[in-house]
């Protein structure tokens, strides 16, 4: 009995230099670390982006319905429009704010509410506005009478700058400036197409341009593909043949700006460090659990020599009794 156990202790001690050693240690998928990105944004946190995106009025709707961030993610038309958001302007909005997101890792406090140091200031950082920054910014270049205009309407930064149909056009239909106002919508258009940049700038003239493009505007309704009977209970990952559904498909495209890409880069070095501590955490674990075991198998030892000994005890008194 007492050379099985220390057979099996020594089994132990080297399976677990073994993975000390990392010779027989898994990595973990990375996909658990992307939604746990995700699960940091719980449906109160939802609510609260809702107003920063500028869309209050649909927050009841969301908070009943207890999305958070993992259902933004897989957020598609169908969901939206079960959740009373028919307009094409605010699918567009939550579109957007969708793709700013995952360009900041959903990051919890990636948006910007207020002003700053505005020298400049990239087309990534723009994007992260909030509608009532966008508001502050039409206060700084002269139009604070039609700032107000803006609440409710889901404009925000990355409306702005990352959906090509929005167009200073657009703003200025949302704005209520006249189009007999022709100085007025002049000054919109400079400060707009200095705030967005020239890439984007180039995309939204290029959208523009096209035979099909029809203007944006606040009382467009989408139209549903089909009758919904499920509801937002059939909220779902989907399958990829079915990415054409999502309101931010997943191969949704990325600005080409190195501003962007310095945070694409970055969300991949985060995805790198949990991968790392995902090994550390599991090796601890594993050295943990072979720890208890030795530990287990030391104490069967020392009682095996105990009852060694008493035994050799006994014989000896016999023996003793005996002569």
């Amino acid at each position: 009995m007492m050379s099985d156990a220390s057979d099996m202790l020594a089994a132990a001690l080297e399976q677990m230099d073994g993975i000390i050693a990392g010779n027989h240690f898994k990595p973990i998928a990375l996909g658990s670390e992307e939604d746990d990105l995700k699960g940091r944004l719980d449906h109160n946190w939802v609510t609260r982006w809702l107003d920063d995106i500028g869309l209050p009025q649909y927050k009841s709707y969301f908070d009943e319905a207890r999305v958070d961030g993992c259902m933004l993610h897989y957020m598609t038309v169908e969901d939206l429009l079960s959740l009373k958001v028919g307009s094409v302007l605010h699918h567009l909005g939550i579109k957007r704010a969708i793709q700013v997101l995952r360009l900041n890792c959903y990051e919890p406090n990636c948006l910007r509410r207020r002003p700053s140091d505005e020298n400049n200031m990239t087309p990534a950082e723009i994007s992260q506005w909030t509608n009532h920054r966008v508001m502050e910014w039409l206060r700084s270049v002269d139009l604070a009478e039609y700032a107000p205009n803006l609440r409710g309407s889901g404009v925000h930064g990355g409306l702005m700058v990352l959906e090509p149909r929005f167009n200073v056009e657009a703003l200025a239909l949302l704005l209520n400036i006249p189009p007999n106002k022709t100085l007025l919508r002049r000054h919109l258009a400079t400060h707009f197409h200095l705030l967005i940049g020239s890439e984007a700038q180039r995309l939204k003239q290029d959208c523009l341009e096209n035979p099909d493009y029809i203007v944006l505007t606040a009382t467009a309704k989408v139209k549903p593909r089909r009758l919904s009977f499920g509801g937002f209970g059939t909220l779902r990952k989907k399958r990829h043949d079915d990415a054409d559904e999502y309101v931010c498909p997943m191969n949704v495209e990325m600005p080409k700006s190195s501003s962007f890409q310095a945070g694409v880069r970055i969300y991949e070095e985060h995805l790198d460090h949990l991968e790392q501590m995902e090994d550390s955490e599991g090796t601890v674990r594993q050295i943990g659990a072979f720890s208890e075991e030795i530990n287990n198998l030391t104490s069967m030892l020392k009682e095996d020599e105990s009852i060694l000994e008493i035994s050799v005890d006994a014989a000896e008194s016999d023996h003793n009794s005996g002569v």
